[in-house]
């Protein structure tokens, strides 16, 4: 079936607290993982965040708190997020297909596809993800689910690949693993020592 990211959608999985993904504290302390990993990849603080799949734009408020300064740039296919937070949280209506053809800038210290990237079909991953890594002048957040992970929420994926497979295709999109769903493009990875890398 197809999905509609209306607000009913929103509410179910973001605010209902017995079918909602993450609680207001884990967002939270994911947000602060994320980017003080970043800061520490880049060796300064995170200054630009491009959020693919940003939903009603929930990260925004808590890097406000951590980096008030910090430009936050969202994309997210729901015209119901856009029209009711697209204007307060710089929101724009798009996904993961459609990015080179959005009005965004040329790389971002710290590019976000949470959640969004299980929903593609296998043979349109590869370009997705050289699209993100396009965008991305410093770190990538790209929480990806295999066949071997539990996994609550929005679960309507069709089917999930073993990690090897997705391993592959990170490494075909030149990203370097450095766990915790966190990457770097292959050029940028002159920056990490031998064991800040994924694999042997």
């Amino acid at each position: 079936m197809p999905r509609t990211y209306d607000r009913a959608y929103f509410d179910k999985y973001y605010r209902a607290a017995d079918t909602r993904v993450r609680s207001a504290a884990e967002m939270g302390r994911m947000v602060r993982f994320v980017l003080h990993t970043a800061d520490y990849v880049l060796g300064r603080p995170v200054r630009s965040v491009l959020d693919v799949g940003a939903g009603e734009g929930n990260w925004l408020p808590v890097l406000r708190r951590l980096r008030p300064s910090v430009a936050y740039q969202g994309v997210d296919p729901s015209a119901y997020a856009v029209r009711r937070f697209g204007a307060r949280r710089n929101i724009l209506l798009g996904d993961l297909a459609s990015l080179d053809e959005l009005p965004l800038r040329d790389g971002y210290d710290l590019v976000v596809a949470n959640g969004v990237l299980n929903y593609l079909a296998p043979d349109a991953l590869p370009d997705a993800l050289s699209r993100l890594a396009r965008r991305a002048d410093g770190m990538l957040y790209l929480e990806i689910f295999t066949d071997a992970d539990d996994i609550t929420g929005d679960t309507r994926f069709g089917h999930r690949e073993p990690a090897a497979w997705y391993r592959r295709e990170l490494r075909r999109a030149g990203l370097v693993g450095l766990g915790m769903h966190c990457y770097l493009r292959r050029e940028l990875e002159g920056r990490l020592a031998a064991l800040e890398r994924c694999g042997p």
